[in-house]
C-alpha cells in the first residue's frame, strides 16, 4: 500500500508498515470466518466465549495492527496507504464491539449498520480506483472488499434465515477468506522478496497508468 517515494524525498521515519497492517487484517479475517459461515457452537452455553474470543482477535490484530500500521504510514508521508489502514482499523473496533455485544445476547442496530455500510462501499470504490495506479494486487485486494460489502448490504434487504440470506452470508464468508489470502500474499511478498533478493512471491505492476505531467 505504499506509493513510490518522490525523487530526493527525505528518508522514511519508519520501515514500510504495510505488511504489519495486512497480517493484522488477515488474522482478524480468520477470526470472522466461522461466524460468516454460521459455524456456531452446538452448545448455546459456549456462545459468550465464542464471540468474545473472536472479538479480542478483531480488537488486537484487526484494529490494533492496522491502526499502528496506518499511523506509521502517515508518518512516512504515505497518505493513501495510511488513510486506508487507519480508517479500516476503526471499523475493526466496531467489529470488536458488535461481537462483544453478541456475547451478551445483544445485537447492533441494523439500520445504522446499513447506512454506514453504504458509506463504506462508496469510500472503498474510490480507493479501489486509486490503488489501481500502484498495483494490480492491491487493486484486486480492494475489489474483494467491495464485493464483501455488496454482500453485506444485500443481506440487509433479505429475511434472516431465508435462502437468499444464507447465500449472501456464504458470499461474505468466501470474500472474507479471499481477503485473508490476498492480504497474506502481499504481506509475504513485502517481507520475503527483499530478504531473498528475488521474487519468491511474484508481484504485479499497476492496473492503470497515471496521466503524465504536461510538458513545460
Amino acid at each position: 500500500m505504499s506509493a513510490p517515494a518522490p525523487v530526493n524525498a527525505p528518508p522514511a521515519t519508519f520501515g514500510d508498515p504495510t505488511a504489519l497492517g495486512l497480517l493484522g487484517l488477515s488474522i482478524g479475517c480468520a477470526a470472522l470466518v466461522p461466524i460468516a459461515f454460521g459455524w456456531l457452537p452446538t452448545d448455546p452455553a459456549k456462545f459468550p466465549m465464542f464471540f468474545k474470543t473472536a472479538a479480542l482477535f478483531c480488537l488486537l490484530f484487526g484494529a490494533g495492527g492496522q491502526f499502528l500500521a496506518g499511523m506509521m504510514s502517515l508518518a512516512n508521508k504515505n497518505t493513501l496507504g495510511g488513510t486506508l489502514l487507519t480508517t479500516f482499523s476503526f471499523n475493526w473496533v466496531m467489529n470488536w464491539w458488535a461481537l462483544d455485544e453478541a456475547s451478551q445476547g445483544r445485537t447492533v442496530d441494523g439500520s445504522i449498520v446499513l447506512s454506514v455500510d453504504v458509506a463504506f462501499i462508496l469510500i472503498f470504490l474510490v480507493l479501489t480506483y486509486a490503488f489501481g495506479f500502484f498495483s494490480k494486487l492491491l487493486f484486486f485486494f480492494l475489489v474483494d472488499i467491495d464485493v464483501l460489502y455488496f454482500f453485506r448490504i444485500g443481506r440487509h434487504f433479505t429475511t434472516a434465515g431465508s435462502d437468499a440470506w444464507k447465500l449472501l452470508g456464504t458470499g461474505v464468508g468466501v470474500s472474507t477468506i479471499a481477503l485473508m489470502a490476498i492480504a497474506l500474499y502481499i504481506a509475504f511478498a513485502l517481507l520475503v522478496n527483499p530478504s531473498a533478493g528475488r521474487p519468491v512471491f511474484p508481484t504485479s505492476g499497476p492496473m492503470f497508468k497515471p496521466t503524465p505531467p504536461p510538458a513545460v
